[in-house]
């Protein structure tokens, strides 16, 4: 099994990142839990890149550093 698919918070936080980036809602976020703080916390650092211009595919490689 891939470790993508194991840590289940590390995918929240990088799906709420790109929606961040992409200026997407934050009620989008999964139902309450520790999925839904990781996911919050990726929301907002994506929009902070977004404010500071990482966007499209920069705003991308930011979340790989």
């Amino acid at each position: 099994m891939k470790k993508q698919k194991r840590d289940l918070q590390e995918r929240a936080y990088s799906r709420g990142y790109r929606a961040g980036v992409e200026h997407r809602s934050k009620d989008l976020a999964p139902p309450e839990g520790p999925l839904r703080d990781a996911w919050l916390a990726g929301w907002r650092s994506g929009r902070a890149d977004h404010w500071d211009g990482y966007i499209g595919v920069s705003g991308i490689h930011r979340l790989a550093v």
